[in-house]
């Protein structure tokens, strides 16, 4: 197991270094040029050459990426022979001129509604999608399967937007069910933090909801044919005991596998979901960002983002080991 381990914390650091390499190379290919962001409107020829040494974008593209790289490590300092140099402290993943903030900074203010935007709706996405589709599974080709079915499928087409939108309309504004969303830490404010956040909850478990309804109800299906399945209910084991530790386990990985990167990409910000209800995310920090065109904070989402989707990837395999104990003959 240990052995499994270590080659897997390897190669998510290998993986992780390859993708700062792909990204930093790709935005540095971009027409934009970085040095004309940093001084808005006011920019003249010599300001823009100034801030281009300045910030070391006249270096060759490898050594420039050698520096954020450190940077993320051991900090950075911007404009060194400037009388005002920007220190940017580790991890650095850059500084937005635009904000006059470093990019880790405002990662970290945004990730806390986004935190709790993705750990809420996974929660009840998975606790509905698995036990609905274990259901459904069990009543194969019955009225209350085939009604699972109808539900998941219009769940699964409707958009997030249109959701979030119709659940403001009718709850919020209609109805004065709930108050308006207004984002509080749930330390503050519990109950103004559960207000807030209950209707972007059911907005995006009702779309992940569906899908994990189809899934589970398939994998159980799948299991439930096997001849092991038909060998433990002729021994009379009862029913739950079949369910739940032979063909549910039997039938998590693909669920385990959805489940993961589903959850690392709403960490990376639900970006539809918190721009409807004014959640101060990392969604809304990515929205913002390309529309101000601030090149560093975009670079640093876009990291933040994929890193969370490696890390799950990790723990996918992980858990894979302890569902299955072939997996780490691999």
């Amino acid at each position: 197991m240990s052995a499994y381990v270590v080659r897997r914390v390897i190669s998510m650091i290998l993986l992780l270094l390859l993708l700062t390499f792909v990204v930093f190379i790709l935005f540095s290919l971009l027409p934009t040029d970085p040095a004309r962001l940093t001084c808005g409107k006011s920019c003249t020829p010599e300001i823009i050459e100034a801030n281009r040494h300045r910030l070391g974008l006249d270096l060759p593209v490898f050594q420039q990426y050698w520096e954020y790289l450190k940077g993320i490590f051991v900090g950075r300092t911007f404009a060194k022979d400037s009388p005002d140099p920007v220190v940017c402290s580790a991890p650095c993943l850059g500084y937005s001129f635009k904000r006059g903030e470093e990019v880790f900074v405002l990662i970290k203010e945004g990730f806390p509604a986004t935190f709790w935007l993705a750990l809420g709706a996974f929660v009840m996405w998975l606790a509905a999608g698995i036990s609905v589709g274990i259901y459904a599974a069990l009543r194969r080709g019955k009225w209350q399967d085939k009604t699972v079915m109808g539900i998941s499928l219009a769940g699964y087409s409707l958009p997030s937007f249109f959701l979030g939108l119709m659940a403001i309309f009718f709850i919020v504004i209609r109805l004065q069910l709930l108050p308006y969303p207004s984002y509080v830490s749930p330390f503050e404010n519990p109950t103004q933090f559960l207000q807030t956040m209950i209707l972007p909850w059911i907005v995006l478990a009702i779309l992940y909801a569906a899908f994990y309804m189809r899934l589970t109800r398939n994998q159980m299906l799948e299991v439930l044919g096997e001849d092991y399945i038909r060998t433990a209910r002729a021994k009379g084991l009862p029913e739950r005991i079949v369910i739940r530790k032979h063909a549910l386990r039997a039938g998590l990985t693909p669920i385990v596998t959805a489940a993961g990167l589903d959850l690392a990409g709403l960490l990376g910000g639900a970006i539809i979901t918190e721009s409807i209800f004014s959640l101060p995310g990392i969604g809304s920090l990515a929205v913002n960002s390309v529309n101000d065109a601030d090149l560093p904070l975009i670079v640093g989402i876009t990291l933040v983002t994929a890193t969370f989707i490696i890390v799950a990837n990790l723990i996918v395999d992980l858990l894979y080991a302890v569902i299955d104990p072939r997996v780490r003959l691999t």
